[in-house]
This record gives C-alpha cells, sequence and structure tokens, in this order.
C-alpha cells in the first residue's frame, strides 16, 4: 500500500495520524459539502498552497470516503473550479488507508497550488488567507496589502490627488531629464512617459512613485522613505547598560538623494582589511566588502522594497564580522531566497526604470550574481538572502571576520621570524614588514612609508631581492614597477 500522496510527500499516512493541522494541510469530515471548501481552497491558494484532506476527523481518525456516491466525489474535487474565481490551479490523487473501522479505504487529498499573481475569492467575492492553522478573511487594508503582494495593485502607481508638480525637487527633475536627453521637454509630459503621473476622471495626478523619487519633502509624502544606518560594536547588539551602538544615522530622502547619501554614509563606515589571499599565498590589503556587492544590496532593497507598508523601513547593521541590510516586505512575486540570482521580478517597476536611467539599477538580475560572483572572488562566504517573519527581505555579507585573528597570528609569526634575521639591518627589515602587510607596493610608495631617499630604498631592495625575498613585476624603467615579498619570507 502507497504510504505518501505523490504530490506532497510529507503527508504520510503516520503525519496524517500525528500532525496538527497547519499553514500547509487541513482536515475535512467525508460529510463536508463541497461548496464549504472554497473558503479553504481560497486561504490555500492566497498563501503558500496547501492541501485539504477529505476523510480525516478533527480528532486524526480516518474516516475514508468509502461509500461516497461518484457524483458527490466529484463535487468534491471539482469545487476548486466550481465555487472559486477564478479557478486556482489544483490536483487530487487518492491516498489509500485503513478506516477506523479495519476497512480498506481512501482519503481525497485535494492539492491547492499557490497562486503567484492572482488573487482567489469565494464565489461571493470574499477573499481568504492561511494563516498557520486558520483560515482567515482579509478585508481593508489586508486585502490592500495581499492585493499589492499578488502584483493585483502597484503602491507606485496609486495617484496622490493632492500634490502637485510644484511638490517636486525641480532640480532633481533636471537632472533626471539630462539622464535620458529630454531637456527640452515639460516636465509634466516626461513624467507622463515613465508612468508617474496617471489619469484619473478626467485629470492627471502625480503618483506616489513620482513623490518617491523626487518629492522636496517626502516625509510629508512617505514618512518611511528612509535608511537607518546603525554601526555596533563588536559582533551582537547589547541592550540596556550593554548598548553597543557607536552610530545610528537616520537619512529621510527622496530615492534620488537617498541612494547617493547612503551609499556616502555606508562607504566611511567600511575599511580595509589585511587578509591572506588563498590564491597567491600572500597577505594583500583590500576593502572588508567588494564595493559592488554592498553597492548593488543597498540599492536593491532601496528600490524594489514594499513601500505600502506602515512603519517600516529599510535598516542597514553593521557588525564586526558582517553588514545585514534589512528591506520591508517579502520577495516580490515568483522570486525566492533559492532562485534570486537567476530570476527577476521588479515590484517597482517605474521606480526601477528611473533607476536603470540613472544607472544605478542594473537590468536582467546581473546584479545580484555578480553580488555572489565579487563576493566569491574576494574569498569571502556567500551571501545569505532570508525572509524574516514572512516581512521583509535580508541580505548578510561577511567579511570573514573569524579568520582575523588567524591572519594576525600568521603575520605576527613573519614579523618575529624577520626580526630574528641578522643578515638584515633595519631598514631592510622595515621595508620587509611593509610588504608582509601589504602584497604589492611601488618604489615611490615604500619612500613614502620609509621616509628615506630614493638611492637608499632602492640600494636595499636590491639586496633584498639578491637574498631572495621581494620580487619585481614590471619593466625596470616603468613607473608603475611594484615590488612584493615572497612566498618564503618565513622560511
Amino acid at each position: 500500500m502507497r504510504k505518501e500522496p505523490s504530490f506532497a510527500p510529507f503527508l504520510t499516512i503516520d503525519y496524517l495520524k500525528t500532525a496538527n493541522e497547519n499553514k500547509l494541510f487541513d482536515r475535512k469530515s467525508r460529510n463536508v459539502k463541497p461548496s464549504s471548501l472554497a473558503e479553504l481552497i481560497s486561504a490555500f491558494a492566497n498563501a503558500d498552497g496547501g492541501t485539504i484532506v477529505v476523510g480525516a476527523s478533527d480528532d486524526k481518525s480516518f474516516e475514508g470516503i468509502k461509500g461516497i456516491s461518484n457524483e458527490r466525489l466529484n463535487q468534491l474535487i471539482n469545487a476548486p473550479k466550481d465555487y472559486c474565481k477564478p479557478s486556482p490551479k489544483f490536483s487530487y490523487e487518492l491516498l489509500p488507508i485503513i478506516n477506523k473501522k479495519g476497512d480498506v479505504d481512501n482519503l481525497l487529498l485535494l492539492h491547492i497550488e499557490a497562486e503567484t499573481d492572482r488573487i482567489i475569492q469565494t464565489q461571493n467575492e470574499s477573499v481568504f488567507l492561511r494563516i498557520g492553522d486558520r483560515t482567515k478573511e482579509l478585508k481593508g487594508e489586508d486585502l490592500r496589502m495581499l492585493e499589492y503582494g499578488k502584483n493585483q495593485r502597484r503602491y507606485e502607481d496609486e495617484c496622490d490627488e493632492e500634490a502637485i508638480i510644484e511638490d517636486l525637487d525641480q532640480e532633481l527633475i533636471q537632472e533626471y531629464k539630462a539622464h535620458i536627453n529630454a531637456e527640452g521637454l515639460p516636465n509634466e509630459q516626461v513624467l507622463r512617459a515613465r508612468g508617474l503621473m496617471k489619469r484619473k476622471k478626467g485629470n492627471w495626478y502625480l503618483t506616489r512613485g513620482a513623490l518617491l523619487l523626487f518629492s522636496r519633502e517626502v516625509v510629508q509624502a512617505h514618512p518611511n522613505c528612509r535608511v537607518r544606518f546603525t554601526r555596533y560594536s563588536g559582533t551582537t547588539a547589547g541592550v540596556g547598560s550593554n548598548l553597543n551602538i557607536i552610530k545610528d544615522v537616520n537619512m529621510d530622502l527622496p530615492i534620488l538623494k537617498l541612494i547617493p547619501q547612503a551609499k556616502q554614509l555606508l562607504a566611511a563606515q567600511l575599511k580595509d582589511i589585511t587578509k591572506l589571499n588563498p590564491r597567491t599565498g600572500r597577505f594583500e590589503t583590500m576593502p572588508e566588502y567588494p564595493e559592488f556587492a554592498w553597492s548593488e544590496a543597498l540599492i536593491n532593497a532601496i528600490a524594489h522594497r514594499e513601500y505600502a507598508l506602515e512603519g517600516a523601513f529599510i535598516q542597514i547593521n553593521m557588525f564586526d564580522d558582517r553588514l545585514e541590510i534589512i528591506s520591508p516586505g517579502k520577495l516580490p512575486n515568483i522570486v525566492t531566497v533559492d532562485n534570486i540570482q537567476h530570476t527577476r521580478y521588479s515590484r517597482n517597476p517605474h521606480i526601477a526604470r528611473v533607476l536603470v536611467d540613472f544607472g544605478w539599477v542594473r537590468e536582467l538580475n546581473e546584479g545580484v550574481r555578480r553580488i555572489f560572483a565579487d563576493m566569491k572572488a574576494s574569498a569571502l562566504s556567500e551571501p545569505t538572502y532570508s525572509e524574516p517573519d514572512q516581512r521583509y527581505v535580508q541580505i548578510i555579507l561577511r567579511n570573514g571576520y573569524e579568520s582575523r585573528e588567524m591572519v594576525e597570528k600568521q603575520i605576527n609569526d613573519i614579523v618575529i621570524s624577520l626580526y630574528q634575521r641578522e643578515d638584515l639591518d633595519v631598514l631592510e627589515k622595515e621595508i620587509m614588514l611593509h610588504l608582509t602587510k601589504v602584497s604589492r607596493l611601488k618604489l615611490q610608495e615604500l619612500m613614502k612609508l620609509t621616509g628615506k631617499a630614493r638611492n637608499t630604498v632602492s640600494k636595499r631592495i636590491k639586496n633584498l631581492m639578491n637574498k631572495g625575498l621581494v620580487d619585481t613585476v614590471g619593466d625596470i624603467n616603468s613607473p608603475s614597477r611594484y615590488y612584493c615579498s615572497k612566498s618564503n619570507l618565513s622560511k
């Protein structure tokens, strides 16, 4: 006897006998009316999908469906088509069981698929959502948020009937027009062409997207068009007497000003670190995080966040070992944490189009792929995407902090062995120390670091090369020629 369904393998017979109902399955008696399944079908389809198990009692025993007429069985199977609109995608199967009377029987499993871009209603136009083991009817703001999530409605496209063109930052608009070679066109024409003005009841109005991008007073147009940057000392966030925040900055600006200011702030907080490059076997000083990786992650958070979420803003948390960027809203539509490198979908296409025109947003999703590639090229851990509480998207970049103590010990060991060498004078040891901490240096850089004249430094470098401690790259007369320590320095 088959013990698990083909569509939802986790729903084994043992599981159905012991597990409580949850967001992915619900039990229904064999006597359930087909029409009463509509609310549950809508709820599953509007959430993550789920299975209705017909013939199982609330006490987890199996009634089975033996004895149900073919006509009624067909009515149960066709309930998604007959009692919901539009009809959701679904499948069904019979799972063989032994019912509570000891007879061979079946359970009817109705597998309801998740709808990524449609809202499934009941025949009376009610909308439900599965939350945990509950089926909740959505109204008002809850329904509006589902419409945003299913792309049935876009916050950026909604008109603000009280806003006027003078509410926009004219310098920003002129800068934008210069980017798209439209300096000679009226502002209204440009905004209409980019979908940032909409016609409603015979009149043209600015959209919320236009205000998010260009508003002179964005706090009035959208109180949470904000990035909050918090720098912590250490690797955890302390509270109370252990509070370890060393920098806390809020930026409330229109998107076109928010991006450059947030980038400038973040860049100022990043530092260079020295670590062993596994490809070269040398210690190199490089940025804490690849510039493209952190910049692209920040811009994506601003471009693709769910602006309809009230009271939510973008949070950047910097710790000694990692950078967290948290953006309001789940991943949009068909994008998941598993396919984010290869699947493209824009929650705010009009805003994203303007950012593409500015050269800030990459199309075709190559930006996310390059974040992964650049982190790998820098010998850093793969970025981590997640959806905390199903309300936010979080990316974490790690800087290899956990290996720095080892790196520092390796450098110290080299320095100790360096200063124990009696065949090197003080200046030669100093030059070797600089070349240990920095992978490559030009002659002029070594002169500046040591404070010695060209001939003096050149003589010491020649001695070090003769002793097999230093390599040189580049033509002897080239200004770009540089020197580096050989990997056998510690031997």
